[in-house]
């Protein structure tokens, strides 16, 4: 494993935390008086999840150390576990939610997507790492 990587990839995950908050704040001020909680929550969510996938692949396309799927695997698991951390310590300790409204955003059934966005912070890494990595591939063949 390449822990060089792995400790380059801690340093980007605080970008996500700034990018959370600015789409919350996007969301709370601009589009959830338009059309609502619900619609404002999935919209919201969308959009975390494309900029994961962004920084994610800027990270990674720029990163000029070499890496292995086990480092993009453990980079997911390291993101997602410190995202939940994040989440709940923040949400509850700073911004004063209930632990029943942050387990909430978590509901699938009642249309709360929020577990996408673990998802997309699990799987981004390898996703976006094996793209660039056949990009790079495809480009040194020609």
């Amino acid at each position: 494993m390449n822990y060089r990587v792995i400790l380059y990839s801690l340093g980007i995950w605080p970008v996500f935390v700034v990018a959370a908050i600015a789409n919350g704040v996007t969301r709370d001020y601009f589009y959830k008086p338009i059309v609502g909680d619900l619609a404002s929550h999935q919209i919201s969510t969308v959009i975390f999840i494309c900029i994961i996938l962004i920084i994610t692949y800027l990270f990674l396309g720029r990163l000029k150390a070499s890496y292995r799927n086990i480092d993009l695997i453990a980079i997911g698991i390291i993101w997602m576990i410190i995202t939940i951390i994040f989440e709940f310590s923040f949400g509850h300790y700073v911004a004063g939610h209930s632990w029943d409204k942050l387990i909430a955003d978590y509901n699938v059934f009642k249309g709360r997507i929020w577990s996408l966005v673990l998802l997309t912070t699990l799987t981004a890494p390898y996703i976006t790492g094996r793209f660039i990595l056949r990009i790079r591939s495809n480009h040194d063949m020609k």
